[in-house]
């Protein structure tokens, strides 16, 4: 009876693995953290992480999935030493995966495991990961449906001089930065957003946009468009600088003499009642990245303008802002680059990079922030 019971014990004990990968796997962090005990710990210190209770191990099971682009994780048996209602073990791991921020590539490691016998089967009382081998190379594959042609330059060439981020996409996998962020993490990035001072409306998608602007700024209000194809797809730049609605800068300026005017353009486009335009990136810890060559749009985004509005595809949420720099650096001057050499036969540059970490001045800075992905 001692010797079906010590199978029966060990079998459960490798099914309790294979849960903790399974559940890993899809994500299921409510089940994951359901495998351990109320006061059981995972522990991670090449990562590092110590999460100790169901909660803090769903938690951060979940900041942790969050960052992947993809993960695999294969489990291999190993031994199991039974001790009555207690027993320890080792798991051994194989892992790929590739994070949103740039980290990827292949690790073999141990889980050294406690366990338990409750009333509701063996639970662990402690999971310790030790890395035994990393590969940091980058991986060559991608998970399934990625697009692997991001180098397409979009049908409409602009100045990078003027450019606000919109002409931005992302390295391959494409896809990082084409689709539109879940609602969890678009609500995340409008919380920190608004502990830093910015005001942010959720909307459902340009449409909704396009008509709270026209709530959201006066008539015969002095208003700057900053170049921007989300301005331009939702209409918005039309509305503004041909309804005849405001006072549009930017008709104006483009009507004056640039070799004989140039400080009156620079005056205007720095400080008007109002800026409307986009980013390059917004972080999930409340951060905004806009890229320029010129800056011609940073005097008016970062104070010369009484106010400020920035329209901002799901698409553009990233985690943090390590993400967000290697979307301009990595993806983005490459994109825009090409996009410039035709339309001026020059490369463009990041010579000006703006980053908005708080605004103190309460309803300057307002973000609508679309549920749809919308402008690059």
């Amino acid at each position: 009876m001692r010797d079906f019971q010590a199978v029966a014990d060990r079998v459960e004990i490798e099914a309790l693995c294979g849960e903790f990968t399974d559940a890993a796997m899809m994500r299921d962090r409510v089940r994951l953290a359901s495998l351990f005990t109320p006061d059981g710990a995972l522990r991670m210190p090449n990562i590092p992480a110590e999460l100790i209770g169901r909660e803090e191990i769903r938690a951060g099971a979940e900041r942790l999935q969050e960052q992947w682009d993809f993960f695999v994780q294969t489990t291999h048996p190993g031994t199991i030493q039974l001790d009555g209602d207690t027993a320890t073990g080792r798991a051994y791991i194989q892992e790929l995966a590739r994070t949103y921020n740039g980290h990827e590539g292949l690790n073999y490691a141990i889980y050294h495991d406690r366990y338990q016998r409750t009333p509701d089967g063996w639970k662990f009382t402690e999971r310790v990961y030790e890395v035994r081998y990393l590969d940091t190379t980058p991986l060559a594959g991608s998970a399934p449906g990625e697009a692997t042609d991001a180098a397409t330059p979009p049908a409409r060439a602009t100045s990078a001089a003027e450019d606000d981020g919109d002409q931005m996409a992302f390295p391959a996998p494409a896809t990082l930065f084409a689709d539109p962020a879940p609602a969890h993490r678009l609500e995340r990035a409008a919380a920190a957003l608004m502990e830093h001072g910015f005001t942010v409306e959720i909307l459902d998608d340009a449409a909704a946009a396009r008509a709270r602007i026209k709530h959201l700024i006066p008539e015969g209000t002095s208003v700057f468009t900053a170049a921007s194809e989300t301005l331009r797809l939702s209409g918005i730049d039309a509305d503004i600088n041909t309804s005849g609605w405001y006072e549009a800068v930017k008709p104006r300026a483009l009507a004056m003499d640039r070799a004989t005017q140039a400080d009156d353009i620079r005056r205007l486009a720095a400080s008007p009642d109002v800026v409307v335009g986009s980013v390059a990136a917004l972080t999930e810890t409340g951060s905004l990245v806009v890229a320029s060559a010129s800056g011609s749009q940073l005097p008016a985004y970062s104070g010369g303008a009484a106010r400020a509005i920035w329209i901002v595809g799901a698409q553009k949420v990233v985690p943090d802002l390590s993400t967000a720099l290697r979307r301009v650096e990595d993806y983005a001057l490459p994109l825009e680059s090409a996009c410039a050499q035709v339309a001026y036969g020059q490369p463009s540059a990041i010579n000006r990079l703006l980053i908005l970490n708080a605004e103190l001045i309460p309803g300057r800075g307002t973000i609508l922030l679309l549920r749809e992905a919308i402008g690059f």
